[in-house]
């Protein structure tokens, strides 16, 4: 049931300011018109006694309903869960815009406390479909086709039955949950969009400062890192008392259900076997050597450099022309990569930016990164992004319109069923910015160019699998070290610190203070252990371009039933028409074999 607003789940890599074009902003108006729209308050009423209904007509008898009022009452949960999923998207798109505004925090919060007591009555539902026999499921499945197609949601239901609750403790944490986690994520939210940088005697909030890491000038880049540092620094104990907070919630709730691992719960939710993360995480560790270190170490000399500074990770190229590029020409190069592989891909994608789907421009009390969320089915996805002009700019919109597009195809599954498992929600994501890539390397004219472009990837790869699995292994660590009391700043600092030469490599210094920049990653917050989602996904998507360049124009056809999927299907039922196996060990290194290929082709470029 959707009682929580959207959360940003990617870091944008943010670019360059200046005149970029007619930046869009959304329409929430496919949503509601307004915060005092009558159709707000009339929605909010339907839900209160459609919830009150539901719970009456059900309660203590769903083991007793034969295979049609079984459907029936599944369709009833699904009309609930889609208007209380487009009051919530609304509140929270609308807040996103502006997490500093009182009136929208009151607003996402007032909905949320109002929409978790109507929902209330509803907690029973899941406990008593976990209590029947699967005998007595199967049978119902049997009986009628319409029910049958729900049954990946029973299945997602019932994988939570070794550690589901008693029903009155179950409702107490649904009660509880808008003073829980969410209250902390609301504070994470806006403290993060409040915060202040100076940067050479001018102000700027923590995109513009984020996007100075990438800036050609080193001076520049090196006062933006201590700048956030210095932030960061100031406001640690604040940042530590949330994560201190939300892990030792999670380890509360975990111990009741009896979950063996902090991670259990993110593995259920992905519908991904722990032995296929494990081998995921371990492949790419083993891997740091010839990916990270490697690429850094040339990165280094390209600089001119002995060591590499945090400053300069994401640097561009002494080789690199800087340039802006302003919206109409991001969305053309997006488009063209889209339409090249299928016309009918460029064709969903083209109303986000036509009919108000897209929000770009950076403005005060914006939440930072990027995002694409998918609201409810019966109306759209909204990307979000903090759009300044980078190259690397252009791959986040490729990147968020191919979430726009995977959740527009989904969206025919209905609302139980379209929403994605993380792992395979980056699917078309970074399918999307593939695509994009491989068109621009096409054009490159000079073999500069080229360098530039493939240099440019590697480090997008590097941070979307190493950089992702580094953040997963401190998670691990962050929350195995919580378990045994109370973390200071200082612990947090260097359970942080403990991953990050491992995983960038011998050629990086660390400056004093960057121990404290796992304070602003969104993902540890909002949604932990989510990060190893993006590895999953560019390791998925680098198999899946290889399958389609072998393949050729058969690919289209499969790669758009995969998508229309949504979450009705296991991931090896999805890539069994590719001819690919997620649970085999040496699938992973398949996909990081093309990253490390690309630094090989740099690698040559120096001969």
């Amino acid at each position: 049931m959707r009682i929580t607003p959207p959360a940003p789940v990617r870091d944008a890599n943010a670019g360059a300011g200046g005149s970029l074009g007619n930046l869009p902003e959304w329409d929430l108006s496919d949503l509601y018109t307004a915060p005092d729209a009558p159709e707000i308050a009339r929605d909010m009423a339907w839900l209160e006694t459609a919830c009150a209904d539901f719970a009456a007509d059900y309660e203590g008898k769903l083991a007793t309903l034969d295979a049609a009022g079984m459907l029936d009452c599944v369709h009833r949960y699904e009309a609930i869960d889609r208007t209380s999923g487009r009051l919530m998207s609304y509140a929270g798109l609308r807040y996103y815009q502006n997490t500093v505004d009182a009136e929208r925090a009151k607003f996402m919060s007032d909905c949320q406390d109002r929409i978790t007591n109507f929902t209330a009555p509803l907690v029973f539902f899941t406990l008593e479909i976990n209590r029947i026999e699967d005998a007595r499921l199967d049978a119902l499945f049997a009986a009628d086709t319409g029910l049958a197609r729900y049954k990946p949601v029973f299945e997602r239901l019932r994988a939570m039955r070794p550690y589901q609750l008693s029903d009155e403790l179950e409702r107490f944490l649904h009660d509880q949950s808008v003073v829980g986690a969410s209250a902390w994520n609301k504070l994470f939210d806006e403290t993060i969009a409040g915060l202040g940088f100076e940067v050479n005697g001018e102000p700027h909030g923590i995109e513009g400062t984020l996007n100075f890491l990438t800036d050609p000038d080193r001076a520049k880049r090196e006062a933006a890192a201590h700048a956030l540092a210095d932030v960061f620094g100031a406001n640690v104990k604040t940042f530590a008392r949330i994560h201190n907070t939300l892990a030792k919630e999670k380890e509360v709730e975990d111990r009741w259900r009896k979950m063996p691992t902090p991670q259990t719960g993110r593995h259920l939710a992905n519908h991904v076997e722990p032995e296929v993360v494990e081998a995921l995480r371990n492949a790419v560790v083993a891997a740091y050597p010839k990916l990270s270190h490697r690429y850094y170490a040339l990165k280094a000399k390209w600089l001119g450099l002995e060591t590499l500074q945090v400053w300069d990770r994401n640097a561009p190229l002494p080789i690199e022309d800087p340039k802006e590029v302003d919206w109409d020409t991001a969305k053309a190069t997006v488009m063209t990569a889209y339409a090249d592989f299928s016309p009918k891909m460029a064709e969903i994608a083209e109303p986000f930016f036509s009919r108000g789907w897209i929000d770009a421009g950076v403005k005060p009390g914006k939440a930072p990164g990027a995002f694409a969320h998918p609201t409810v089915t019966d109306v759209h996805p909204y990307v979000m992004l903090n759009y300044l002009g980078k190259p690397r700019d252009v791959m986040t919109l490729a990147h968020e319109l191919g979430h726009g597009v995977h959740q527009v195809l989904a969206a025919g599954q209905g609302e139980l069923l379209a929403s994605t498992p993380l792992t395979l929600a980056e699917t078309a994501s970074v399918f999307g910015e593939m695509l994009t890539f491989r068109k621009l390397l096409e054009g490159a004219k000079t073999q500069a160019e080229r360098k530039t472009l493939l240099a440019g990837k590697v480090e997008d790869m590097i941070n979307t699998v190493v950089r992702q699995i580094a953040f997963y292994d401190f998670e691990c660590k962050l929350h195995a070290a919580r378990q045994a009391g109370e973390l200071t700043p200082e612990d947090i600092n260097a359970l942080w610190m403990s991953v990050q030469g491992e995983s960038l490599g011998p050629v990086f210094e660390f400056m004093p203070g960057y121990e404290t920049f796992w304070a602003y990653i969104p993902h540890f917050v909002h949604s932990p252990f989510y990060v190893y989602a993006y590895a999953f996904g560019d390791g998925l998507v680098n198999a899946l371009y290889a399958v389609y360049e072998e393949s050729g124009d058969s690919f289209q056809d499969k790669y758009f039933e995969m998508l229309k999927a949504g979450g009705s299907k296991h991931h090896k039922d999805l890539l069994a028409p590719f001819g690919l196996d997620a649970s085999d060990p040496a699938f992973w290194d398949k996909g990081l074999s093309m990253i490390s290929a690309m630094i090989d082709e740099l690698e040559a470029m120096e001969d």
